[in-house]
């Protein structure tokens, strides 16, 4: 039988082949992630079975990918292996040298130790790797947008303070940025007559099913002669404003775009359907947490799953101590953590009146003197084992 370790960097790769009794057969090469390269692989292991041979490497974002999708195509068995769990093991020796021929003969050395317990890639992972992508794109878009919001709402105070409490920017985003895109000083507002002003917003709020638009129109005008400005209009001003809106329109569109994407992918797997159901998962949420959670079969029980999520607190206990002032972790997967908190906040919100084992949780927690923070957390806790429970007993 024969191990391959493969340590991934961007653009290369550098191999190593042992036997399982920790025989070299091949000294440590590099390939390049192209076809090239892959031809060099290839003609190294020409002579081996596919049945006695397994390929390792660590989960590094995006660069496995290529070589990953290219030893799929070709029905090996590939292991795609946590890189926490690799340092781990690699901790265990006493020497700390490190380079990426050492690092390939210890992905390999790992392989050849775990052969028994090794998962393989498979093709659903693929959807859910496409859904973690996605995921991650998506948390960075919306970085971005709060970003530019804040931008947004520097301007607002500086040219136009007040007009986002009359439009209620929580629920009419969309209908504050048509308003301020044309609308940034109280001086452009004055400029019409009011049964104008308040048709065309109307009209506006018309578009997003807003049925507040005379009233909003209303008060903005009402409003504009007594607001001050803190900076007079001018030409540099007004082209900022504009590009931010253009720019937080664009970023809105994307986050959009990637949901519906999500969904699309999520759909094909068999857990979607049962998510969706779960009380406080919304439509933003509910691939984003299929994605991040990943394959529910990786996961020995409900346990592993929190401690995953980074929201187990460890025991620390050394002789006759004994920790009680114990914190999460946060050594999991904090985008998990994320949209695991938002659905807490929703849940918290909406107040389920079925279904509600995580909400009386909280409430429960709340009752017994922690914080509201704390309480949230120990919802999710709760939450993400329904999760378990739930999504492992269709796959059994």
């Amino acid at each position: 039988m024969y191990a391959v370790g493969i340590d991934v960097s961007k653009g290369k790769s550098t191999i190593s082949i042992i036997t399982t009794e920790g025989e070299i057969i091949e000294e440590p090469f590099e390939i390049n992630h192209n076809q090239e390269g892959f031809d060099i692989l290839l003609s190294k292991i020409k002579n081996i079975k596919k049945e006695e041979i397994k390929f390792l490497m660590e989960a590094t974002g995006h660069y496995h990918l290529p070589i990953l999708n290219s030893l799929i195509e070709k029905d090996y068995f590939v292991c795609v292996e946590n890189a926490l769990v690799i340092k781990k093991y690699c901790d265990m020796d006493l020497r700390k040298a490190k380079n990426d021929r050492k690092d390939s003969l210890k992905l390999a050395s790992y392989c050849s130790d775990k052969w028994f317990k090794l998962r393989k890639f498979e093709l659903s992972d693929k959807t859910r790797e496409q859904l973690q992508f996605l995921s991650r794109q998506y948390c960075q878009y919306i970085k971005i947008k709060t970003s530019l919001k804040i931008q947004l709402t520097n301007m607002i105070d500086k040219t136009f303070p007040g007009i986002k409490k009359i439009i209620d920017e929580e629920n009419r985003y969309e209908l504050l940025l048509d308003i301020y895109e044309k609308y940034s000083y109280p001086s452009l507002v004055l400029e019409k007559s009011k049964e104008e002003f308040v048709d065309e917003i109307n009209n506006m709020a018309k578009k997003y099913r807003h049925k507040v638009g005379k009233a909003i129109g209303e008060n903005i005008y009402t409003k504009a002669p007594t607001v001050i400005t803190s900076c007079p209009y001018n030409e540099s001003l007004q082209l900022s404003i504009n590009s931010c809106i253009l720019l937080l329109r664009d970023t809105i569109k994307v986050t959009n775009d990637i949901i519906a994407k999500m969904d699309e992918l999520a759909m094909q797997l068999k857990e979607f359907n049962t998510v969706n159901n779960m009380k406080g998962v919304g439509p933003k949420t509910r691939s984003r947490l299929i994605a991040e959670v990943g394959d529910i079969r990786r996961f020995k029980n409900a346990n592993c799953l929190i401690a995953f999520c980074g929201i187990d607190a460890p025991p620390y206990q050394s002789g006759n101590f004994n920790s009680t002032n114990r914190h999460i972790s946060k050594r999991g997967n904090k985008y998990l953590r994320k949209v695991g908190y938002e659905i807490t906040k929703s849940i918290k919100s909406c107040r389920p009146k079925t279904d509600n084992a995580v909400y009386l949780f909280m409430l429960r927690k709340e009752a017994e003197g922690k914080n509201k923070t704390s309480a949230k957390i120990a919802g999710l806790n709760k939450f993400l084992r329904i999760y378990y429970a739930r999504v492992k007993e269709l796959y059994n």
